[in-house]
C-alpha cells in the first residue's frame, strides 16, 4: 500500500499561501479554459434579457456623442484641435468606455461572485481577467464604429482620414487602459469585502474621473489655467492624448513620450499593489463578504 501511494501523481495540489507574493500566476494559465468560458458568460450575462442587445454598444457612444456635441461644443464652444468634433467626442468616449466599464465590474469581483468563490477552488484572478478581456469585444465594436464614421466623413466632407504607423500605438494604449483598469479594480474590490462604502462611491468617482480626463475637451484647451497640473497629474490624460494622436495625427496635438511613461509606470505600480492585495483578501474574504 505504501508503495502504491508513493508512486501516486496529482494533477493540482492546493496549498496555502506562504507570503503576499506568492501569487499562484501560473495557474492562471493551466485555467484558461475555465478564462474563456466566464469571457463567454460576460459577454453574454451583459446583454441577457435586452431587446437590443450588443447593439446598445452602438446606441450608447452615439448618444453621448450627441451630448458631448451639444453640451461641449455648442454651448461651451471647446475647441477640438482641429479634429471633427464628432470624431474628438467618440475617440475619447470609444477608449473611455472601455476603462470605466473594466473599472467598475472589476471593482465588484469579490461582492458579486461570492456564491461561486465558496463553492470550488479556480484561481481568483481569472474572473477580473475575464472582465477586461470580454470588454475588448464591447472596445472593438465601439472602435469600429468611430472607423466608419471617419470614413463616413472622409466621402461626405473631404475630411482627411490619416493612417500610418503610429496606428501601431493604438494596441499598447489599450492595453495600458486594460491594466489601468484591472490594477485599480482589483484594489477597490479587495477594499469593498471589508468597507461596503467603496462600492456606494464607484459610479460617483467614475464620473468625476471622466471630467479630470480630456474625453470632452482637449489639453491644450487647459493652457494657462492654474487646475492644468491635476488634469496632467492624471494618468489616463498621457493614454488619451496619445490615442487621438494615433487616430488623427493633428498637428496641433502632440505626442509626449515621457508622459506615457509615467502612465506605464503608474499602470506596473497600480497591478503590482493591486495584486498584494487581492492576495492577501482571497484567504480570508468569505468571511466578511
Amino acid at each position: 500500500m505504501s508503495s502504491l501511494k508513493d508512486n501516486e501523481q496529482w494533477d493540482l495540489v492546493i496549498k496555502p499561501q506562504a507570503g503576499f507574493f506568492d501569487l499562484h500566476l501560473k495557474d492562471i494559465w493551466r485555467y484558461r479554459d475555465l478564462l474563456t468560458q466566464f469571457v463567454k458568460r460576460d459577454f453574454v450575462a451583459q446583454y441577457k434579457q435586452t431587446i437590443l442587445g450588443p447593439i446598445w454598444n452602438i446606441i450608447q457612444p452615439i448618444l453621448t456623442t450627441i451630448m458631448f456635441l451639444l453640451v461641449f461644443g455648442k454651448i461651451a464652444n471647446i475647441p477640438t484641435d482641429g479634429i471633427k468634433p464628432v470624431l474628438f467626442y467618440m475617440s475619447g468616449i470609444t477608449i473611455w468606455n472601455y476603462f470605466s466599464t473594466c473599472l467598475v465590474n472589476t471593482s465588484n469581483t469579490f461582492v458579486t461572485n461570492s456564491n461561486i468563490f465558496g463553492k470550488v477552488y479556480f484561481p481568483r484572478l481569472v474572473l477580473p481577467l475575464s472582465i477586461v478581456v470580454s470588454n475588448i469585444v464591447r472596445f472593438l465594436i465601439q472602435f469600429a464604429l468611430l472607423l466608419v464614421m471617419m470614413f463616413y466623413l472622409r466621402l461626405t466632407h473631404k475630411s482627411a482620414f490619416y493612417f500610418g504607423p503610429s496606428w501601431g500605438l493604438i494596441p499598447v494604449l489599450v492595453l495600458l487602459m486594460a491594466g489601468l483598469g484591472l490594477g485599480l479594480g482589483i484594489i477597490i474590490s479587495s477594499l469593498t469585502t471589508k468597507y461596503r462604502d467603496f462600492a456606494v462611491l464607484m459610479s460617483f468617482a467614475v464620473q468625476l474621473a471622466m471630467y479630470a480626463t480630456p474625453v470632452a475637451y482637449p489639453l491644450s484647451f487647459l493652457l494657462g489655467k492654474s487646475y492644468k497640473w491635476v488634469i496632467v497629474a492624471n494618468p489616463l490624460t498621457p493614454i488619451l492624448e496619445a490615442f487621438r494622436y494615433a487616430l488623427f495625427h493633428s498637428p496641433v496635438q502632440h505626442f509626449d513620450f515621457f508622459s506615457l511613461i509615467y502612465s506605464v509606470v503608474f499602470m506596473l505600480l497600480s497591478l503590482m499593489i493591486g495584486l498584494v492585495l487581492f492576495n492577501r483578501v482571497e484567504r480570508s474574504f468569505m468571511d466578511t463578504v
